[in-house]
């Protein structure tokens, strides 16, 4: 991909951004999820890794033919999203995202049945693209027959079907790449050392702040995730939605909420915020994350072929007919 795409802007100055920019979103997407499905391999090279994570790296796309090559393609990897970090790392203040939260609550910015945003999503990030292998839909859909060729509760399988849904806020109100997609964090404490590219918040004006800079900030220790506020993007954006117009359980909303917060999943970082109802919510989304990195497969889904059954999981936890608000 070319190193423009990573830092590509959106217009703005459109109820929807240029179809283009939505492939340059696409491209960043896939270069972070890059980086964490190498670094899920190098967990399991290294010794550190669950039994869940061997099990599912032994079925993902790495074989030993490559084995030597994985810290090369991590390290090369982390190249390619280092210049959007950095830009994430240093917009992503408690002031925006105050503000961020405030416009969500303020409008609606579109009302949509579930389907009717997979197609949505599926025009604006792949209509400009004649050569993309798989569409959306057929990404989401990888994702919910992973999930439920394994057996998982329907809920779940909703969630693998809807989990990117929240990329449609590129095409409304987002500034950029930097507050839709990328892996998450708190804000208003100390940014952790286990983010990637820690050394990139120097920039942040909260870097500084006599509040913000110090290790619990503006929370107490204990006070729970649903209590925190995490850096603005997709995910924030679906789980604040599917949170007041679904019943998809609080593990399901965690799946949504969390899977992109590897800090905390993945390297234990923040623990300190935790109530006991995040114990659980942990365990939820540790179970969720290897369908969201190594579902993608061979196996192209048949998009008419699965509809009637994800009809009916959609219609059980949010409605078929229902128009959401988006």
């Amino acid at each position: 991909m070319a190193p423009g795409a990573l830092v590509e802007q959106p217009n703005i100055a459109e109820p929807f951004a240029n179809p283009k920019d939505g492939l340059a979103l696409e491209a960043t997407s896939d270069a972070i999820d890059d980086v964490n499905v190498l670094k899920a391999a190098l967990k399991v090279k290294n010794g550190t890794a669950t039994q869940e994570e061997k099990d599912i790296y032994e079925q993902s796309q790495f074989d030993s033919e490559k084995d030597k090559t994985q810290f090369r393609q991590y390290e090369e990897a982390c190249d390619r999203v280092k210049n959007f970090y950095r830009e994430q790392h240093e917009k992503q203040t408690v002031a925006y995202n105050l503000k961020a939260r405030n416009l969500f609550y303020s409008k609606t910015r579109a009302e949509m049945t579930v389907w009717e945003a997979m197609e949505k999503l599926n025009t604006l990030i792949d209509e400009s693209d004649p050569d993309t292998s798989l569409s959306q839909i057929e990404h989401l859909l990888q994702s919910a027959e992973a999930i439920r060729r394994d057996g998982k509760p329907r809920w779940m399988q909703l969630v693998g079907l809807i989990h990117d849904l929240g990329k449609l806020l590129f095409f409304y109100d987002a500034q950029g790449q930097w507050d839709v997609v990328g892996d998450t964090f708190p804000v208003g404490c100390a940014f952790d050392r286990r983010i990637i590219y820690p050394d990139t918040f120097t920039g942040n004006p909260d870097h500084d702040n006599e509040v913000y800079s110090t290790e619990h900030g503006i929370y107490t220790p204990g006070c729970g995730l649903d209590n925190v506020m995490l850096s603005w993007g997709h995910d924030e954006y679906l789980y604040h939605i599917m949170k007041a117009q679904s019943t998809i359980p609080d593990e399901g909303l965690a799946m949504i909420r969390y899977h992109s917060f590897y800090p905390w999943h993945s390297q234990g970082a923040y623990r300190w915020m935790m109530n006991e109802k995040d114990e659980r919510m942990l365990e939820a989304v540790k179970a969720f994350n290897p369908y969201d990195l190594y579902s993608k497969s061979d196996d192209v889904p048949k998009v008419e072929d699965l509809k009637s059954y994800y009809k009916d999981v959609i219609d059980e936890f949010i409605g078929w007919d229902k128009k959401v608000k988006w």
